[in-house]
């Protein structure tokens, strides 16, 4: 489980301290599927980097009782020096991770053939999108976090990426950012709200999009 306990996030700003996440307490199960809505603003992405513990929280506490991954498709941790196979044998080192055995899959997956071995600073930003997601297909992580759904590449690789995720990790728990309720009704079990920092939790998916679509109107 994923306990988030009292969890503020306030930033200082030139116009003064600005919370963008207001005591929010939650529980993450194993193999959950949660959708978190809001608009633009509401604080969802700092809500997944206070998950995946890019950021600590100003106040409160996370307690994380399974391990969770980075933001998927998440290209900010990779050094621009290293090739893609040497980048994928740091991160490989920092979670305990086999690297012969991640190697072949990764080279495989990124479909990015000799470029694998070349340089991260020389990808395209699709290139380095597509490492990111394999390397976190790599890593065995009970929980996988997504900021806005994947998509990344062409057509044929984002159903590539959809099969590896909700398909062969259907048992995983997922917490999915996103705009769009379609795609939140197609993929999660529950839904959340953030509505100005706050956290609003819902008895039915049905009664969190109807909360959402009052606060989109209003």
């Amino acid at each position: 489980m994923i306990a988030l306990e009292n969890v503020s996030k306030v930033y200082e700003t030139r116009s003064g301290p600005r919370v963008v996440l207001d005591r929010i307490s939650l529980n993450i199960l194993p193999g959950q599927r949660l959708g978190v809505l809001g608009c633009n603003g509401a604080g969802k992405s700092t809500f997944i980097r206070l998950l995946s513990g890019a950021e600590y929280p100003s106040s409160g506490r996370i307690v994380r009782n399974m391990s969770v991954s980075w933001p998927l498709a998440f290209v900010g941790g990779f050094q621009g020096g290293l090739t893609g196979a040497d980048n994928l044998r740091f991160i490989c080192r920092i979670y305990d991770a086999d690297f012969e055995n991640a190697l072949p899959f990764v080279e495989s997956f990124s479909d990015l053939g000799s470029y694998f071995r070349e340089p991260y600073r020389t990808y395209s930003s699709g290139m380095r999108s597509r490492l990111a997601f394999a390397v976190s297909m790599a890593i065995d992580f009970d929980c996988f976090l997504i900021d806005e759904i994947i998509a990344v590449g062409d057509s044929r690789f984002t159903a590539k990426c959809h099969h590896e995720l909700f398909t062969k990790r259907a048992g995983r728990a997922i917490v999915l950012v996103s705009h769009q309720t379609a795609v939140i009704k197609s993929i999660c079990d529950s839904a959340v709200l953030l509505v100005d920092g706050r956290l609003h939790s819902f008895s039915s998916m049905d009664q969190a999009f109807e909360c959402y679509e009052h606060s989109m109107s209003s």
